[in-house]
């Protein structure tokens, strides 16, 4: 599935008007120069010899060089685990959000709370990221002062101050928050009807008990399932996020790779992004499997 993809990004970049060589061009470039880079960056040989050539060094690690002569890999090395730490923080935090949410809901259906919740993550789950990014910037930032609304980073590219993450983090976690919360909650209602569910609640356990022991563990292959999807939600929507609070990510790296026309950098982005959501989802069908495969 990777590499269809990889094939797709190199197929639709050979659609943008303009190439790699052209866009990086100096002001002046006769022709002669023109053509000399064009065969540098390999852009005179087919798109099949291109890409057959760039996936066969991508299991050594090898990601290409960009159009501006640097290697991918050193490119991405600084930004990305600041990606990794934006997109796993806001993923741990939509998994604790939305399992409380969820649970509260469940714990009593159809009363206010459950209405409430559902109200709550439907409007969430409607609002895309740069919207939430805006407001919190508008309501944290502009209004209260309470957070800063850009990113800053030490000598070492690290991030100044943790508080420089909080809204980053929400802004990615919000919405993917309302789309878990429904799950579990849809989850949980699926397994009241269970029969060891049924048995713990006759028995005369209290609801927290019967939803937490009893009812979770048979909701765990639609929260994995959930969760595994917003994986991809999370790191694409870094991208914008990133944009929007100069977070020193793979986002600034990714927009001007595209407006370079930089194949083998917006590959490289693809490539190791596509290879983390893809272990999570790996993780997401074993914790399926382990989970169906222990029912009677």
């Amino acid at each position: 599935m990777l590499c269809a993809l990889l094939a797709v990004v190199f197929a639709a970049i050979e659609l943008l008007p303009g190439d790699a060589a052209s866009a990086t061009a100096e002001r002046g470039e006769s022709a002669a120069a023109a053509a000399a880079h064009r065969h540098l960056l390999g852009l005179d040989r087919p798109l099949w010899e291109r890409f057959t050539n760039w996936m066969t060094a991508l299991p050594a690690g090898d990601l290409g060089t960009s159009a501006r002569g640097e290697h991918v890999t050193d490119l991405l090395s600084a930004p990305f685990p600041n990606t990794l730490l934006l997109g796993g923080t806001a993923f741990a935090v939509t998994l604790a959000a939305a399992l409380a949410l969820g649970y509260w809901g469940a714990a009593r259906p159809g009363g206010p709370v459950d209405h409430i919740v559902g109200f709550a993550s439907t409007v969430t789950l409607a609002l895309p990221e740069f919207v939430v990014a805006v407001g919190l910037l508008l309501v944290l930032s502009s209004w209260t002062g309470l957070l800063p609304a850009v990113t800053l980073t030490a000598d070492d590219g690290s991030l100044a101050s943790w508080t420089m993450l909080v809204m980053p983090v929400l802004a990615l976690a919000v919405p993917q928050i309302g789309w878990n919360a429904r799950i579990i909650r849809g989850a949980l209602a699926d397994q009241a009807g269970a029969p060891h569910v049924i048995a713990a609640r006759l028995d005369g356990l209290s609801p927290a008990r019967v939803l937490l022991r009893h009812a979770l563990p048979g909701a765990r292959p639609a929260v994995a399932t959930g969760i595994a999807t917003s994986t991809g939600m999370l790191l694409g929507g870094a991208v914008v996020v990133e944009t929007l609070f100069n977070y020193p990510g793979i986002g600034s790296v990714l927009a001007g790779a595209v407006a370079d026309r930089d194949t083998p950098v917006i590959a490289g982005v693809v490539a190791v992004t596509g290879a983390v959501i893809s272990l999570v989802l790996l993780g997401a069908d074993l914790v399926r499997a382990r989970t169906l495969g222990a029912r009677p």
